[in-house]
């Protein structure tokens, strides 16, 4: 007998063709669905409302990488090198440079508005989405709104950045740890970071827009997750705002003492709301390594378009740099949960001599491999560093002004990264020169620090810091 026509067998046959290639076709996608949320919702996670915020945090960070996609390939990649150094420059003095001067404003007026944390997120993924859309029209055009628009992105990825740390304090589970719990979320954010790159490259072969219309999806997204968080994110009871000080009597940083205001601010700061010496060094510490991060982010990419690596392509020479940094940031992420709470004011002692050394033998040698691991050491260090800190915020800072204490650390940490890229751009493209400066950056850091910092853990803590 011959095979019966598809006609002749009958209307749910071919129905149930559909329904089966549907089922095939969604398994993948499914179970993969399950073991991330397994993951993130792990330990507790789920109950306490922080793997929601680790799969916000993602979805955060894919968004922002589909956008720096976009306006990399407008403002750095499409001219040639003279030209995008302009572009870049301008793209700095108008999109961050006011950060700088936003920055100490954010902190504060989130302090000032804990009922609306939830809201505040949702409003800073919704402005990316709207501002994402009007992007693709000025990558189109060519226009100069770009960087208005641009600084409007910038400024809300920032806020949210701001609130998500004050955030994670509120949402943590009893059999997780402050750093643990800031390790996952940054781990997670990695994660879809490197996912979406390879997303949003392949969409800028369709055209530049199309990867700021995925981001506009991505943070539409957002905004829904965002809500999703447990009500306890909005509660502030028993919040004080934190004073990036030191108690009466505790020793700071000379960067810190010879600030503007220092001695009025001196006069008036109550106990409580102090973080401590070990905390205030460890900022300032961190905030070098960050700025170092931001120069070497700027100031190889031309160097290296310019002046690539021996035998490789600029194009591979860059990806080389930017695959040993994400792999460095991984690495310190898992070493720092791995490590935990254990002696975090001699972690940053080592973070900075590490990053010192490796800075110094790269100003020296000027190779190929110096510089990949000179990336790599800066990634490492940074993730370690910002985890060490947040051991001692835990340890040091009552509990009262520690969501506020997160916010205003990492405002700081931005405003450094900035600051680094600034003078990134500013230098001649000399790789001896540029890795000299990455060396004098990480070494005021070290010495502004180390010795107070050495000392704080031979004493260890004098006394719990606790309301």
């Amino acid at each position: 007998m011959g095979a019966t026509p598809l006609s002749d067998r009958g209307p749910g046959r071919p129905r149930g063709l559909v329904r089966a290639l549907g089922r095939a076709v969604r398994r993948p996608p499914a179970a993969v669905a399950r073991k991330v949320r397994k993951a993130t919702h792990a330990q507790g996670a789920g109950e306490s409302g922080l793997g929601k915020l680790i799969e916000l945090h993602a979805v955060n960070s894919a968004g922002d990488m589909l956008i720096t996609i976009a306006l990399a390939s407008t403002i750095f990649f499409s001219v040639p090198t003279a030209e995008a150094r302009g572009r870049v420059a301008l793209y700095l003095a108008i999109t961050m440079a006011p950060f700088v001067l936003l920055a100490p404003v954010i902190g504060p007026l989130l302090d000032r508005l804990p009922h609306g944390r939830r809201a505040a997120m949702a409003a800073a993924m919704l402005a990316r989405a709207l501002l994402a859309l009007a992007l693709a029209g000025a990558i189109a055009t060519g226009g100069l709104e770009l960087y208005p628009e641009a600084l409007g992105v910038l400024v809300a990825s920032k806020a949210y950045g701001v609130v998500r740390s004050a955030v994670v304090p509120r949402l943590l589970p009893p059999r997780i740890s402050l750093v643990k719990a800031n390790s996952r979320v940054t781990l997670a954010g990695l994660i879809a970071t490197g996912l979406a790159a390879p997303i949003g490259a392949g969409l800028h072969q369709l055209g530049p827009q199309w990867p700021l219309y995925a981001a506009m999806a991505v943070f539409v997204l957002g905004t829904f997750l965002s809500f999703t968080l447990p009500h306890s994110v909005d509660s502030a009871k028993g919040e004080r705002r934190a004073q990036l000080a030191a108690a009466a009597g505790e020793p700071e940083p000379w960067l810190v003492r010879h600030t503007p205001g220092h001695g009025r601010r001196a006069a008036q700061r109550p106990g409580l709301r102090t973080v401590g010496a070990s905390v205030l060094n460890a900022l300032v510490a961190n905030a070098h390594v960050r700025m170092l991060s931001g120069f070497l982010t700027f100031f190889l990419a031309f160097l290296l378009r310019e002046h690539p690596f021996p035998g490789m392509t600029a194009a591979f020479s860059l990806g080389l740099v930017v695959v040993a940094a994400g792999a460095g940031n991984a690495l310190g992420t898992i070493v720092g949960a791995w490590v935990k709470g254990r002696a975090p004011e001699v972690n940053i002692v080592v973070v900075m001599l590490l990053t010192l050394t490796v800075a110094v033998g790269a100003a020296l040698l000027h190779t190929t491999v110096a510089v990949a691991v000179l990336a790599g050491t800066a990634g490492l260090c940074q993730a370690l560093g910002k985890l060490s800190l947040d051991a001692l915020i835990q340890r040091d800072v009552p509990e009262i002004v520690r969501p506020s204490a997160f916010a205003r650390s990492e405002t700081l940490m931005q405003m450094s990264w900035v600051v680094g890229g600034a003078v990134g751009i500013s230098l001649p493209l000399f790789g001896t020169l540029g890795l000299s400066v990455a060396a004098l950056i990480v070494a005021a850091g070290t010495l502004a620090t180390i010795r107070a910092l050495l000392t704080a853990a031979r004493r260890g803590t004098p006394h719990p810091r606790v309301a």
